[in-house]
């Protein structure tokens, strides 16, 4: 699978929530970053079996319900994707509607996720899920 067939499965999967799945895309060593991470919440998860221990809680924090306003920018580097989109949904604990924008950046190598930076507003994800005490929970489960 080249790198923009396996970042649109990966939003498939996310949709689907199916968070094994989508945490079995990474390499065993690949990593999950967060360069604009708020305080108390990971800045990077490394490896396959950590990605998908953070994964695993998902859908019990976010029903992501669309993938909206998605582009796929290729890169010189046929490796390198990056990817703009809207996930929209509901916030599980309070009901209330989730629609938040980010922007990826993927590297694949050998069919598999080597590095994902994902790039979000911790201001409008604290603001979406109710308060910094939810969003840290979230964090952490």
């Amino acid at each position: 699978m080249n790198a923009p067939e396996l970042v649109e499965h990966a939003l498939d999967l996310l949709l689907a929530k199916d968070m094994a799945a989508f945490a079995g895309l990474w390499a065993e060593d690949g990593i999950l970053e967060f360069p604009f991470a708020a305080p108390g919440y990971p800045p990077r998860i490394d490896g396959r079996a950590a990605v998908a221990d953070y994964m695993r809680g998902y859908p019990d924090i976010l029903d992501v319900r669309e993938i909206r306003q998605k582009v796929l920018h290729q890169t010189a580097d046929p490796n390198l994707v990056i990817v703009e989109f809207e996930a929209a949904g509901i916030v599980v604990a309070t009901g209330q509607p989730y629609s938040m924008r980010y922007i990826a950046v993927i590297t694949v190598r050998n069919s598999e996720i080597q590095s994902y930076r994902d790039y979000w507003s911790p201001l409008a994800a604290t603001e979406a899920m109710g308060g910094a005490e939810q969003l840290l929970d979230g964090a952490h489960d």
